[in-house]
């Protein structure tokens, strides 16, 4: 069996996600036997390919009489995303025509794959850029319009077509100007530093040193609101992969990091080592987690993932939208249960990656009738970066894709801090 490249990796990670319905996150058997460069490649092939889908399919339903299968369909995608997207014409044809042809059961299909990605690479693929920005699937869309409006949808998704750079977070005490200098990024508005093309984290200066993590700057923005203080006895509810964790840590709280998931907990304990912070860390399920009266609790809540889209675009391809009301139910008890485990005048900081009502605006109504004494803070919320128009009814922020589009737009995140009387 040859051995494996970036291109055959992302094929074979395509055939994983529109084929079995997996999100990339989980697919990491196929990335093993490539170095980290290669791995960064590859999964940049198949996001690209993925935000690309359906402008590929539609240039590709002009040259086909039918679909082919799966394995080949992905083939011609990934082919046609690179081409239109300036890939090298020689490089791309010559290696997806060979890797179709190592293929026992598709290897009648070279003549197919090498004819179509020709013209791909000539008048074929022209009319790419004329094409409409790919749209959500109608499970998601619909939702989304009736909550948002179909314009600001729309703008969502030339937001996750466009993709999205690298924030990082930086240690207190660090100048997000001359880092942004240093890194040939730039300071956000937030205090997040965003780079354009990154390339091999690991490689950057000041990572090894550990002085700033990768986070978006809207999944930043919830510890900022809460914040912490030195001292302060702060739980994270749900920590991994960690970003806030660390947020807390180099605030000087004390802090419990728990998680139900050993291996993601790992990388939490990998991260607090390379930053040189300290937490407890217990990996137990949330709701088994009865000790202890903290002066804060932090509820970043299993949630749809639907504000993520524009770094993660398997996941309309991955879910169908099935999961969700029990995510929906899950995220309610998780409030009611953090709700036990902080002392009186503590606070609550409940967020999620969504961009769903029901699980960031509705969430906090429905809280606010079955706690007499709970409310929003809304005045936690004047940071520096946010627009007072994120703001909603009930005392939460807002945060979605299409904001901040000059700068490169955030994750959609709803965030909201709720006081204990």
């Amino acid at each position: 069996m040859p051995a494996p490249t970036p291109r055959s990796t992302a094929v074979a990670l395509l055939d994983k996600v529109l084929g079995d319905g997996r999100l990339l996150a989980e697919l990491t058997a196929p990335l093993a036997r490539l170095s980290p460069p290669d791995r960064a490649r590859a999964l940049r092939l198949a996001n690209d390919t993925l935000r690309g889908m359906d402008r590929a399919d539609r240039l590709l339903a002009r040259q086909l009489r039918k679909t082919p299968q799966l394995h080949v369909m992905n083939i011609l995608r990934l082919g046609t995303v690179e081409l239109c997207m300036g890939g090298d014409a020689h490089g791309v044809v010559d290696e997806l025509v060979t890797l179709v042809g190592t293929h026992p059961r598709y290897k009648r299909l070279r003549g197919l794959v090498n004819a179509i990605l020709r013209q791909m690479a000539g008048d074929a693929g022209k009319p790419w850029k004329d094409l409409r920005i790919p749209r959500l699937p109608n499970w998601l869309r619909d939702p989304l319009v009736s909550a948002w409006g179909n314009g600001a949808v729309s703008a969502m998704e030339k937001a996750h077509f466009a993709g999205a750079p690298l924030d990082l977070t930086l240690k207190p005490g660090e100048d997000p100007t001359a880092w942004a200098d240093r890194l040939g990024g730039t300071a956000l508005p937030t205090g997040s530093v965003r780079i354009g093309d990154a390339g091999q984290v690991s490689a950057l200066p000041g990572f090894e040193d550990g002085h700033w993590w990768v986070q978006d700057a809207a999944a930043a923005l919830p510890v900022r609101i809460l914040a912490p203080r030195p001292g302060e006895f702060i739980l994270d509810l749900c920590a991994a992969p960690g970003g806030k964790t660390l947020q807390l840590a180099a605030a000087g709280a004390q802090v419990t990091a728990l998680d139900t998931s050993e291996k993601r907990m790992a990388r939490v304990t990998e991260n607090l080592d390379r930053t040189g912070l300290s937490a407890t860390c217990v990996t137990q399920d949330a709701f088994a987690f009865t000790e202890g009266s903290f002066d804060a609790i932090l509820v970043d809540a299993p949630c749809s993932a639907t504000g993520t889209i524009r770094r993660h675009p398997d996941l309309p391809h991955a879910k169908d939208g099935s999961d969700f009301g029990a995510l929906i139910e899950q995220q309610a008890r998780m409030i009611d249960h953090a709700l036990t485990l902080l002392a009186p005048g503590g606070r609550l900081l409940f967020c999620t990656c969504s961009l769903l009502p029901d699980e960031g605006e509705v969430q906090v109504e429905e809280a606010l009738a079955r706690h007499p004494g709970l409310a929003t803070d809304t005045a936690a919320l004047d940071r520096p970066g946010i627009d007072p128009a994120w703001i909603t009814e009930e005392g939460g922020l807002r945060l979605r894709p299409d904001h901040w589009p000059d700068l490169g737009g955030m994750d959609g995140f709803y965030i909201a801090l709720l006081r204990k009387t």
